[in-house]
């Protein structure tokens, strides 16, 4: 059991007998120290996304993951399918419980399985990945100074801000936290 002062985006709790992610977390502290945390929950059995408020000092059960190495192998439309690199053994997600994070997903990519009970509830992507920008405006010699950047489209249909020197075909590595352009490749 955990206190709800500590929860966090992204962590994983037992509500009602459920498994949710935790989408959105606030906490708001009211006259003589009494605080509400008010926490977007999303069921990961069912994908319903509910609003749950907590009173300060209230605990909830953590639920216990695991996670597994994998590779990203493909995606037919519906569902990401992903190989334990241990057993082999193939796993399908769908679409929606992968969410964004299928802008940073190319072919053998190694992510974490998030896993419940033998079976994978979602996915942990490493901080960065390499994408190729397969769109951008053409760089103007003197566009240095201003410091900006251009829009660009990259590979998976992830729009970032890179810098004016970087072309189409050039590889860069993003940061699947932020979204933000870090280097070329």
């Amino acid at each position: 059991m955990i206190d709800v002062g500590s929860l966090s985006k992204g962590m994983y709790i037992v509500y009602g007998g459920e498994i949710y992610r935790i989408v959105d977390v606030n906490k708001h502290f009211r006259a003589r120290g009494s605080g509400l945390i008010r926490t977007k929950l999303k069921n990961v059995s069912t994908g319903l996304i509910r609003e749950v408020n907590f009173n300060s000092g209230e605990k909830v059960e953590e639920a216990q993951i695991t996670f597994r190495k994998a590779e990203y192998l493909y995606n037919d439309g519906s569902s990401y399918y992903f190989m334990d690199n241990e057993t082999f053994e193939q796993y399908g997600i769908p679409e929606d419980e992968i969410g964004d994070d299928k802008y940073y997903l190319v072919e053998n990519t190694e992510i974490d399985l998030i896993m419940h009970d033998g079976k994978p509830i979602g996915i942990q992507l490493p901080t960065s990945v390499v994408l190729e920008v397969t769109e951008t405006e053409p760089g103007f010699k003197g566009d240095t100074v201003s410091g900006g950047g251009k829009p660009a489209i990259l590979e998976t249909g992830l729009k970032i801000t890179v810098p004016f020197f970087v072309e189409v075909g050039d590889k860069v590595r993003v940061d699947t936290r932020t979204g933000d352009y870090i280097e070329r490749a």
